[in-house]
C-alpha cells in the first residue's frame, strides 16, 4: 500500500495483512487437533488402526506430558513415506474431495502428525517389512535427523515434552492424574469400537489395560470394568429402515447404583452426540426414577452418504443429513430392549428370563376363555370396561397369541411366584397391575375415550383451591379416561360416571387422590401431561399389596403383564419382576 509524500514521491507503508510463517500455522493447527495429551494419543492410535494394526501398545508417563509412545504392527512406512507423513495435508486416506463422502478411515485430513510434531519432540520409527526401516526425529516441527534402523514391521511414534515450545498451552494442562484419565477414556472408546484389537496400555511403568480381542461388547466391557458391571446390561438390537442400532443398555433396576458411562459409535467411529443420548434416555420413560441417568453402549450403522464425519477438527462429532430418523431409531431400539423380559431385576447372576416357565409344564391360556371363567363377583379384571387386560399398546390381548401361564402362587398377598429353569420369579402384583393400567390409559389418551360405568347416584366432591385448579387443567384428559365430571359451583364437582378397571376400584377416592397428586403440576407438553396423569391414575387404581387374588385373577394378571410393552418396570422406576437364581439359593443354603 502506498501514499504520496510532501515532496511528491511515493512512500510504501508496511501491509497490515501478511502470510503466517509455516511454524506459526502449524501451531495454530495443533491447537485445533491437539488440545491435550489425550488428543495426541487418539490421533496416533487411529493412525495405527488405519494402517491395519491388530496389536497396539501405548505407553504414557506423567499423563502424557513427558512421554507418549504408540507402537503398532500395521503396514508401516519406508523412509520417503516417513518424511512425507510429517508434512501438512499429507495423507494416504483420500486423493480427491469426492473421497470425503463416505470416508471410512479414522484419520484423513493429514494434520495429526505435523500438528503434534510442531509442539513436541517426536520420533517416528517405521518399517514396511521386518528388517530395514527408518527413524525420523522432529523438534518443534523441524526435522533434526533421519537414519536407518532395523525393526519389526509396523510403526512406533514417540512424543516427548508435549507443548515444550508453547508455554501458554502447557500451563493450561491439568494435573498428570487428570490428563491420564482423559487418555484412558479415549483409549477405552477405541477398545469398545474395535473389539478385534489387542490393546496394551502402560501408565507410569504400571500396566493399566491389557485387553485381548473380544468376541462381543459385553466381553469387552467385562475386560475393562469387570464381569459384575457387564452383567448390568441388556442387549439392544433393532433395525429401523436403513438404520441399525445395537449394543448394551443398562437394566433399569441398576440405573443410578454405579458410575454412569456412555459410549456412542456411528459407522464404527466413536462420537459425542447429546441428541442421541437424549433419545436413548427418553426410552427409559416410566422405567426409572426421574433424575437418574442410565449407562449406554450403542453403535449406530447407517448409509455413509447420510452422515458427514468431516465437521469437527478432532473428528469427535458428526452431522446427519436428517437427524430425526436417527434419534427415533435409537429411542425405538432402547425402548424395545427395555420391553424384553431380560430387563427384569435379578439376584444371583442370571442375565435374562422368559415368560415361559421351565421346567414346570406350561398350559396355554387364551385370554377370552380366561375371562369367561372369571366370575363377575370376584374377577379382578371383570366388569365394564374391563380395562385390566383389554387394551395394550397397538393391540388387545385378544389380538395376541395365547400366553403360556405357569403355576402361580401368591405370597404375603403381595407377590406372585412361579418357577422357571434358572430360578424363581417374583412379580409385585401392585406394580404389575399399575404397568398394565398405565399402558392402557396411554392407549386411550392417544386413540380415543374409554368406556365408563354410570353411577346410580351421582357423587359430589368438595375440592380445595389447588385441587380445583388441577381438575380444570386436566378435565379433558380425565374425561377421556372415563370420568364424567361437571363443575358444581366453587370448587365442588359432580361425578356421574367412572372407569371400572376392577371391582375393588374406589373411583371417587382415586379421583381425589389423583387431583391431590397433580396439584401444582407444571408439565409443559401434552404428551408429558398425558403420561403424568396416566401414571397417577394407574397407581391409584391398581390393586394393592395385601389384596387376595384368586387363581383365575393371578392368571389374568400374568397374562395382562405379558402383553405390555415394558413388563419388568412400574411407572415409578421400580422393578415389577425379580428373579432369584438357583445358584443364589444354593449358595444361601450352603449347597455351593
Amino acid at each position: 500500500m502506498s501514499t504520496a509524500s510532501a515532496s511528491g514521491t511515493e512512500v510504501r507503508r508496511p501491509s497490515r495483512i501478511a502470510i503466517l510463517p509455516s511454524a506459526v500455522a502449524d501451531q495454530i493447527a495443533a491447537g485445533e487437533v491437539v488440545e491435550r495429551p489425550a488428543s495426541a494419543v487418539k490421533e496416533l492410535v487411529e493412525n495405527a488402526l488405519d494402517a491395519g494394526a491388530t496389536t497396539i501398545e501405548v505407553t504414557i508417563e506423567e499423563g502424557g506430558r513427558t512421554l507418549i509412545r504408540v507402537a503398532d504392527d500395521g503396514c508401516g512406512m519406508d523412509r520417503d513415506e516417513l518424511l512425507l507423513a510429517i508434512e501438512r495435508h499429507a495423507t494416504s486416506k483420500i486423493r480427491t474431495a469426492a473421497d470425503l463422502v463416505g470416508v471410512s478411515s479414522f484419520g484423513f485430513r493429514g494434520e495429526a502428525l505435523p500438528a503434534i510434531a510442531s509442539v513436541s519432540r517426536m520420533e517416528i520409527a517405521s518399517a514396511t517389512e521386518a528388517g530395514s526401516g527408518a527413524i525420523v526425529r522432529v523438534a518443534g516441527g523441524s526435522v533434526t535427523d533421519v537414519s536407518p534402523t532395523t525393526r519389526r514391521a509396523g510403526t512406533t511414534v514417540t512424543v516427548g515434552q508435549l507443548f515444550y515450545n508453547v508455554p501458554a498451552r502447557l500451563k493450561f494442562l491439568r494435573s498428570a492424574r487428570s490428563e491420564w484419565r482423559a487418555v484412558a477414556e479415549s483409549l477405552i472408546a477405541t477398545a469398545l469400537c474395535r473389539r478385534d484389537l489387542r490393546l496394551g496400555v502402560t501408565n507410569d511403568g504400571k500396566s493399566a489395560l491389557n485387553l485381548p480381542p473380544a468376541s462381543s461388547m459385553r466381553v469387552r466391557i467385562a475386560g475393562i470394568w469387570g464381569g459384575a458391571f457387564a452383567e448390568r446390561f441388556i442387549e439392544a438390537d433393532d433395525v429401523t429402515g436403513p438404520i441399525h442400532v445395537s449394543g448394551l443398555v443398562e437394566r433399569p433396576a441398576d440405573v443410578g447404583t454405579a458410575s454412569r458411562r456412555v459410549y456412542l459409535a456411528v459407522n464404527g467411529r466413536p462420537v459425542r452426540d447429546a441428541g442421541m443420548v437424549r433419545a436413548a434416555e427418553s426410552a427409559y420413560r416410566s422405567t426409572i426414577t426421574p433424575g437418574v441417568r442410565p449407562s449406554l453402549f450403542l453403535e449406530i450403522v447407517l448409509p455413509t452418504d447420510s452422515v458427514d464425519v468431516n465437521v469437527h477438527p478432532a473428528k469427535a462429532e458428526v452431522r446427519f443429513r436428517d437427524r430425526w430418523p436417527v434419534e427415533r431409531a435409537v429411542e425405538h431400539a432402547v425402548r424395545r430392549a427395555l420391553g424384553e423380559p431380560g430387563s427384569a431385576a435379578f439376584v444371583g447372576g442370571a442375565r435374562s428370563w422368559t415368560y415361559a416357565p421351565m421346567p414346570a409344564p406350561a398350559h396355554p391360556v387364551d385370554v377370552e376363555v380366561l375371562e369367561s371363567r372369571v366370575a363377575p363377583a370376584d374377577g379382578l379384571f371383570s366388569g365394564p370396561p374391563n380395562v385390566g387386560i383389554d387394551m395394550t399398546e397397538g393391540a388387545t390381548p385378544r389380538d395376541a397369541p395365547p400366553v403360556d401361564v405357569p403355576p402361580l402362587m401368591q405370597l404375603k398377598r403381595t407377590y406372585l411366584m412361579f418357577e422357571r429353569g434358572e430360578g424363581v420369579v417374583l412379580i409385585d402384583q401392585h406394580s404389575a397391575h399399575e404397568r398394565i393400567l398405565f399402558e392402557q390409559f396411554m392407549n386411550v389418551l392417544e386413540r380415543g375415550a374409554a368406556p365408563s360405568q354410570r353411577l346410580l347416584f351421582p357423587a359430589t366432591l368438595h375440592l380445595g383451591p389447588a385441587e380445583g385448579d388441577a381438575f380444570e387443567a386436566n378435565r379433558d384428559t380425565l374425561t377421556k379416561l372415563g370420568f364424567e365430571v361437571e363443575p358444581f359451583g366453587g370448587n365442588s364437582i359432580i361425578v356421574s360416571a367412572v372407569p371400572m378397571p376392577h371391582p375393588r376400584f374406589d373411583a371417587l377416592r382415586c379421583l381425589r387422590d389423583t387431583l391431590d397428586a397433580l396439584t401444582g403440576d407444571r408439565v409443559p407438553s401434552t404428551a408429558a401431561r398425558h403420561e403424568r396423569l396416566a401414571a397417577t391414575v394407574a397407581c391409584k387404581a391398581a390393586i394393592k399389596g395385601g389384596d387376595f387374588l384368586s387363581p383365575a385373577e393371578m392368571q389374568a394378571l400374568y397374562v395382562g403383564l405379558a402383553n405390555t410393552t415394558l413388563p419388568a418396570h412400574d411407572v415409578h422406576g421400580r422393578s415389577t419382576i425379580v428373579q432369584i437364581t438357583w445358584d443364589e439359593l444354593d449358595r444361601r443354603f450352603g449347597r455351593k
